[in-house]
């Protein structure tokens, strides 16, 4: 197995595909911890691959899926501003890093940011297609798009760019992309359909979307009416972020958000009122 050493010995490919092979895990803090250790390393003029800004992405993209949005968007503004696009390699980090910014500004509720964001990322993989493999990175900014014109209120638009990029997506991102769907659909109060696409979802998300499908599914169970089930579903929801993610992630505020309209029950309260008009959940 790869470590710190091998890694100083120049063996960066082998270190960081373990790297991401645990960032798909969903050990974000093994990574982040490690990554960070690796960008501490002297730096020196590498030839092939700059391992000291690979590094800092890895670990501001594992801050970033664990939930710690605010203190990553800080980072991820000066990776950004530091990291020039001086070779394709790094033209690539930055790319990634700035998908990673999206949803930082996503889960911040700053949705126009993260829109023109989101749009600038896409721009420039479009303007590189044709010297590196863009595709995942693109479907996934994509997914991220459509969950920012969720928060947008542009439903119907969000659909468009789910629907749209569905059979071009693999594994979690296919699932996510669903998920999103379902939570473009629940937007335009057609809920039957919304939980139709939640069950094309994997059973097991990725670590970074813990609670996102259940929630996603008690929003849509809440709007026909079936409160008991749409309880059911946020209370798995929020059991889920609380287990999985950090305590800041914005999931899990919104799970209890959601939770409170669902019992009539507003946080703090003890006796259950009628609940509102629902509402919407975020990503």
């Amino acid at each position: 197995m790869a470590t710190i050493r091998t890694a100083r010995d120049s063996q960066w490919g082998e270190t960081f595909a373990r790297l991401k092979a645990m960032t798909s895990e969903g050990r974000y803090e093994e990574v982040e911890a490690e990554a960070r250790t690796l960008a501490a390393l002297p730096r020196r003029p590498w030839r092939r691959r700059p391992p000291h800004w690979e590094a800092r992405v890895l670990a501001t993209g594992a801050a970033v899926m664990h939930g710690r949005m605010a203190e990553a968007l800080d980072e991820l503004d000066t990776l950004i501003a530091e990291l020039e696009p001086v070779g394709l390699n790094s033209q690539m980090l930055r790319l990634i890093a700035r998908s990673n910014r999206v949803v930082a500004l996503s889960g911040l509720r700053r949705y126009a940011e993260a829109e023109t964001e989101a749009n600038g990322v896409l721009r420039e993989l479009n303007q590189i297609a044709h010297r590196a493999p863009v595709a995942a990175l693109e479907v996934n900014t994509l997914g991220h798009l459509a969950v920012v014109l969720c928060g947008l209120a542009r439903h119907e638009e969000a659909e468009a760019v789910a629907r749209g990029n569905l059979s071009r997506a693999n594994g979690p991102a296919a699932g996510l992309l669903h998920t999103t769907l379902a939570h473009s659909l629940n937007g335009q109060g057609r809920y039957e359909d919304a939980l139709a696409e939640i069950r094309r979802s994997p059973t097991r998300p990725p670590r970074y979307a813990a609670g996102y499908p259940d929630l996603v599914a008690a929003e849509a169970l809440y709007g026909l009416g079936r409160r008991a089930e749409a309880e059911d579903a946020v209370r798995r929801s929020l059991a889920d972020c609380e287990r999985r993610l950090h305590p800041a992630h914005p999931r899990t505020g919104e799970a209890r958000a959601l939770l409170a309209r669902v019992t009539g029950q507003e946080p703090g309260e003890e006796s259950p009122e009628e609940p509102g008009e629902p509402g919407e959940p975020g990503e």
